[in-house]
């Protein structure tokens, strides 16, 4: 994997590369077909715009949320576009055999060529009860605490080099790089670049260790941005992949056409992780729902807290704001997520952030 597979390029008077992390959100109102629609429509939009990366997220057991498969949608979305790096944002680990993810992106590879990144997490992306159904055991910290071995295993499928004596000595990932070594053979020119995923410090000591890419999750654990990326960038050694530390940071933004429907947005996104975090997910709720819900003093004083975490306004506003955040926390790279309850509004959010940055033009639309 070289180094310049992992870098982008800013474009326009954006300071980093941007790119989009999508949790294809199905909003009240419409199905999971619009929503996986809408994620096709905004990676086809985001490429020709010159967005660097498409990843998508695994989410399990949440009705808001349809990317619980993340593999089957990046191949949808190879099929849609040409040339945006399409990867997992992430894939967690702990829920699956490290060989079929291998197996599973060796087939992305090899349906788009250059393009696929493996983002690895090791939270569940989900509830305990979930998890325990999704891994088939009932210690809920089992995976999670196995995490740094999952990973040397996933790598050496990838790499099809588990030493000799190993009992997988003879278990190859396919496609993958054994398909060389047999008769007629050629090898590929890539194998899909790991990246680890955090919102803590362990998985920025584990990625400074192995000398990849980190990319950490501001847009739910913003306290933890800055202290994180120190200490990646302080313990980082460097590797065969990365010769100096590079770390992107996933941002939640919304940008609308005036600054009071960007508000209205965001209290919608708010009240949805309220239902979420009390144990009562649903489709993600429409502005006027949230205008009519009556929070409670300590659901108020949340909205504000999770408000503040969010890039939301105005074009201008937006720019500036992720600006100042890439600024403070010196990203090489930021990852934008939309959150809105109809997809033409996720769309839009991202099409005034392009244009704010002079982002190259381009039309696409949702039909």
């Amino acid at each position: 994997m070289a180094a310049d597979e992992i870098r982008g390029t800013a474009l326009g008077s954006a300071p980093v590369p941007l790119s989009v992390l999508d949790l294809v959100t199905v909003g009240a109102g419409s199905t999971a077909t619009d929503a996986l629609r809408t994620s096709v429509a905004l990676s086809r939009f985001t490429e020709s715009r010159g967005f660097h990366r498409y990843w998508v997220a695994e989410h399990h057991s949440m009705p808001g949320v349809a990317s619980s498969s993340p593999a089957v949608i990046l191949a949808h979305l190879a099929a849609h576009t040409d040339r945006i790096r399409l990867g997992s944002g992430g894939v967690m680990l702990p829920n699956h055999a490290p060989l079929v993810i291998a197996e599973q992106f060796g087939t992305l590879e090899a349906m788009a060529p250059g393009r696929i990144d493996l983002g690895l997490g090791r939270a569940p992306g989900t509830d305990g009860a979930t998890a325990a159904a999704l891994r088939r055991t009932d210690t809920l910290n089992e995976g999670a605490d196995d995490f740094p071995q999952q990973l040397v295993e996933l790598t050496r499928f990838l790499d099809d080099d588990f030493p000799d004596g190993h009992p997988y000595r003879r278990i190859h990932a396919i496609p993958g790089p054994v398909q060389a070594t047999t008769p007629g053979g050629v090898q590929s020119p890539h194998r899909p670049p790991v990246w680890l995923l955090g919102s803590s410090g362990f998985s920025a000591r584990l990625a400074a260790a192995l000398g990849l890419p980190f990319a950490f999750a501001h847009h739910f654990s913003a306290q933890n941005t800055v202290p994180a990326l120190e200490l990646y960038r302080e313990s980082f050694r460097p590797s065969e992949v990365l010769d100096e530390p590079y770390a992107l940071i996933g941002v939640s933004t919304l940008a609308a056409d005036d600054e009071r429907e960007a508000r209205r947005q965001v209290r919608a996104t708010a009240l949805n992780m309220i239902r979420l975090r009390t144990g009562r997910p649903g489709l993600f709720p429409d502005p006027d729902e949230a205008e009519k819900h009556e929070f409670s003093p300590y659901e108020e004083e949340f909205v504000q807290s999770w408000a503040g975490n969010i890039v939301h306004g105005t074009a201008e506003e937006v720019r500036d704001g992720l600006d100042a955040l890439q600024k403070r926390t010196g990203a090489d790279e930021l990852m934008l997520t939309s959150h809105a309850h109809r997809g033409e509004l996720r769309l839009r959010s991202y099409e005034l952030v392009a244009d704010a940055y002079g982002l190259p033009t381009a039309e696409v639309s949702l039909g």
